[in-house]
């Protein structure tokens, strides 16, 4: 039996998987333009993605024999109110990706199941690989030329029926599959994530500089945030969403009601005080299993200390002051680099 992309398509639906295309395991010239950015600086202290870099401009690189690139989109939206406009002085703002499971894991999972079933649907052994934002793959520029959608002037894949909140994974296979057209820009003339975006990291369309992206600062940065930017990151502990809360295409969203994606229980709509009061094992405990691992209990304890000191509250800014625990139950208060931003934000003084 001779695999087809469509049935590919039914059975990726059938399991969970929003949308599927197919993209060429071809060198797309948009990949080119990963080195440009490189040396413009704009990756910061993520130091893989030079490593990586020679990988990441042709899939074959990473699987010799890859003729195809599956592509899958999966809607991670909930009903919940954006971040643009919270309001609520005592909130921490999650990115909405973050509110549920590990994203990695789930779709992971339904990844192996639908190579599973093309192994078994297919006559003839081939060679793929599963991908789930983890590998040395340009996933965006794969999902454009599978038709799924289009990179948008704020560098996140916008679908047109469904908006932009949306996962996306990958299995790069030998198969010869019919690939799919691929998806055309819609953005036009709108300006409005370059606009929103508080530090300016949308430096122009489809270029972000990873250095003032508020997601970089409070996820993948390890250190101290530079103070210039603490200010503009507000009550956000983890993740940004404002140049996707703007977008246009999101107007009226695609929502999930897949349990997966729903928000935990202490992640939904959570309180700073709260949060900030717990121990250190208390917050680990509340995270595991989410995507919200990957900054550790330091990261994010420096992260609430910016969103305390940031917010207007006096319940949260008094919080500051519960500082003085045992030792053994919140030991990320005395590291040197948490201390600094407790510091920051005890001084800081609000207009």
């Amino acid at each position: 039996m001779r695999l087809t992309a469509g049935g590919i398509k039914a059975h990726a639906r059938s399991i969970g998987f929003d949308l599927c295309g197919v993209a060429p395991a071809d060198a797309l010239p948009e990949l080119r333009l990963l080195r440009e950015w490189l040396a413009r600086g704009h990756a910061g202290t993520m130091g893989y993605l030079s490593r990586t870099a020679a990988r990441r401009e042709d899939v074959r690189r990473v699987l010799p024999s890859a003729r195809s690139v599956i592509v899958t989109g999966t809607i991670y939206n909930t009903d919940r109110p954006y971040s643009v406009g919270v309001g609520d002085p005592d909130q921490a703002i999650i990115s909405r990706y973050a509110w549920g499971d590990d994203y990695h894991d789930v779709l992971g999972h339904r990844l192996e199941m639908l190579l599973q079933w093309m192994r078994s649907e297919h006559a003839e052994p081939f060679e793929a690989r599963t991908y789930v934002d983890t590998g040395p793959v340009q996933e965006r520029v794969y999902a454009q030329y599978a038709g799924i959608g289009w990179v948008g002037k704020n560098t996140c894949l916008i679908n047109e029926r469904l908006g932009s909140w949306v996962f996306l994974s990958e299995i790069i296979c030998s198969l010869p599959l019919d690939p799919d057209p691929p998806a055309l820009d819609q953005c036009g003339t709108c300006a409005l994530c370059l606009e929103a975006c508080p530090t300016g990291a949308l430096v122009e369309p489809r270029v972000l500089d990873a250095t003032r992206c508020l997601s970089y600062l409070t996820i993948e940065l390890k250190g101290e945030i530079p103070a210039p930017l603490r200010e503009a990151v507000g009550q956000r502990i983890y993740g940004c969403d404002i140049c996707q809360d703007v977008c246009p295409w999101n107007g009226s969203a695609a929502t999930s009601n897949e349990a997966e994606w729903q928000p935990r229980p202490g992640l939904d709509q959570p309180r700073l005080a709260d949060l900030w009061h717990r121990t250190d094992r208390e917050l680990a405990e509340l995270v595991v299993g989410s995507a919200l691992t990957r900054p550790k209990v330091a990261g994010l304890r420096r992260n609430l200390a910016i969103g305390l000191g940031n917010s207007r509250s006096a319940a949260s800014r008094s919080a500051l002051g519960d500082t003085d625990r045992p030792a053994d139950s919140a030991p990320s208060l005395r590291d040197p680099m948490v201390a600094t931003h407790i510091w920051w934000a005890k001084t800081r003084k609000l207009d």
